[in-house]
């Protein structure tokens, strides 16, 4: 499992060489099932049917008085998973201090032996290579052998190794990675059916709720414990983060392991802790289970991810945006930028507003992101963009983000020409020449205003403009000179608006900057 420190999140997965601890740790300590259970286990895996908690009466958040049934019922499916690779290993030595050569602490430690110096006996030169082997968890899915894991679990392993609450091992496959989510599917070939467990509806989990982990700790084999939902939709560093927030107890080597409700469904898959010292305190984070079950669907279908792709690039709508456009509320995705691609192709352009995807109000980029990615490529979608004179509605045929990935970098900024430069709106502005878009790597026929100084107490400063920064667009128009953005700064003001939205280039990225016009 990832576990960060204050600054770093930490995976959950374990090296046996790290932790000190040998794979047979791993394999002694077995679940303590009934033979009930697990009778009745492999009873539901040969009628193809999902462990489950059986219902109780009342609430179903209502703390149990013990987790064990719940543990006795969903353990079955649980697998402890070993990886094994090999690494190669650093010449001159077995990773010890460094020093340049001729140094005193180079002759000091010679001297007393310390192992990783050159010129000792036995040292230098190229070493041979070793086998490293790593512990995580998993579950079961499908009564026909199919894994789910983290990626960070099995990545780069060429043996993978699954055991079974019943002490079985059997060596797997790997159908499907995305390290997007850190997901991972893996399939093992078993004589006998396998009991099974099935995700659940993360949407439903509420802050709150109980929940259960259950994995394999620092490689001492299977282990439960139980928290509650901290919070949910948490992001971590991935674009399609979408983490429940648990205290339930998980430590390195939880990694890939589930996260259990009351009902006995996955909601999550445990993947990274935030630590201080690599141990648990609290902070763990699960992918929410609907993300991974649209990511495992695709894997088993396809083998990989395919992920709908609109082609434009986004930021967020703040207040005063929302203002400078006339906008009722601040939500939707502002569209800074439209490259070649589908939203092109189907009139969507810079400065418009995406507020409703496929029928669903768009409340932020995050959520939007998540949804294209979700939606199947090469289909049409209705995409509705608010403009300044109101809502239109786009037919979008999505592309695919795997395959315009790498391929689909937004054209260079734009500039402009013109004559002497003026001080506005606390930015002292000059029209782009020719010349200097070549300086500036631009095409000569760019058109747009040089922010050459900013007044390091004004509005523009506080939004994080900078000199070098070319304007492009003001009020949703171009710009290609002083005279025009005067004029649109006048149009604001009549309109009785209090900002002015400005597009604004730096290093051909494209931002959105609303600025305060205020009165004349």
């Amino acid at each position: 499992m990832k576990t960060f420190s204050a600054r770093h999140l930490l995976t959950a997965s374990a090296l046996a060489v790290t932790v000190g601890l040998g794979i047979a740790a791993a394999q002694d300590a077995q679940p303590d099932i009934s033979p009930e259970a697990s009778q009745q286990a492999q009873e539901a895996a040969n009628n193809n049917e999902p462990l489950k908690a059986e219902r109780q009466a009342g609430s179903s958040q209502v703390m149990p008085d013990s987790f064990a049934d719940l543990v006795q019922q969903v353990a079955p499916a649980v697998v402890n998973i070993t990886t094994s690779a090999v690494v190669a290993q650093p010449t001159g030595g077995e990773g010890g201090p460094m020093f340049p050569e001729g140094s005193p602490f180079s002759d000091l430690f010679r001297d007393f032996g310390i192992p990783g110096m050159p010129n000792q006996p036995g040292q230098g030169g190229p070493r041979m290579p070793q086998r490293s082997n790593a512990l995580g968890s998993g579950f079961v899915i499908s009564s026909d052998g199919f894994i789910v894991t983290n990626n960070h679990v099995i990545e780069g392993a060429d043996e993978i190794e699954i055991e079974f609450y019943s002490g079985e091992t059997l060596a797997a496959e790997v159908v499907g990675t995305d390290p997007n989510t850190d997901v991972a599917l893996l399939k093992v070939e078993s004589d006998e059916p396998l009991p099974f467990v099935e995700f659940g509806n993360s949407d439903d989990a509420r802050v709150g709720d109980w929940v259960l982990a259950l994995g394999n700790p620092l490689g001492q084999g299977f282990s439960a414990s139980s928290g509650i939902v901290s919070a949910r939709n948490r992001e971590l560093s991935g674009t399609y983060d979408d983490y429940l927030q648990t205290d339930a107890a998980i430590n390195r080597g939880n990694s890939g392991g589930p996260l259990f409700n009351l009902q006995g469904e996955v909601v999550g898959v445990n993947t990274a802790i935030l630590s201080p010292n690599g141990g648990s305190i609290g902070i763990g984070f699960s992918m929410a289970s609907n993300v991974v079950s649209s990511v495992v669907d695709q894997l088993r279908e396809f083998g990989e991810t395919r992920r709908g792709w609109l082609g434009v690039k986004i930021q967020d709508v703040t207040p005063d945006m929302a203002e400078a456009l006339g906008l009722a509320a601040e939500s939707g995705a502002m569209v800074t930028d439209v490259p070649d691609g589908p939203a092109k192709d189907a009139g969507m352009r810079a400065g418009d507003v995406i507020t409703n995807f496929a029928g669903s109000p768009v409340e932020d980029t995050r959520s939007l992101v998540r949804r294209v990615a979700e939606a199947p490529a090469g289909e049409p979608v209705d995409v509705v963009v608010q403009r300044q004179d109101g809502p239109v509605t786009l037919s979008v045929t999505l592309g695919r983000r795997e395959t315009a990935e790498g391929t689909g970098n937004a054209t260079a900024g734009q500039g402009g020409n013109g004559p002497a430069q003026q001080d506005i709106l606390g930015m002292s502005l000059s029209a782009l020449t020719a010349e200097m878009a070549q300086d500036m790597g631009l095409p000569n026929d760019a058109k747009g205003l040089v922010i050459q100084e900013i007044d390091p107490e004004s509005e523009a400063a506080e939004k994080g403009l900078a000199p070098g920064d070319i304007i492009t667009e003001a009020g949703q128009q171009p710009v290609a000179s002083i005279a025009d953005l005067n004029a649109r700064i006048e149009e604001a003001r009549e309109a009785g608006r209090k900002s002015l939205l400005v597009l604004v280039r730096r290093d051909g990225e494209p931002r959105f900057v609303a600025l305060p016009v205020g009165e004349s």
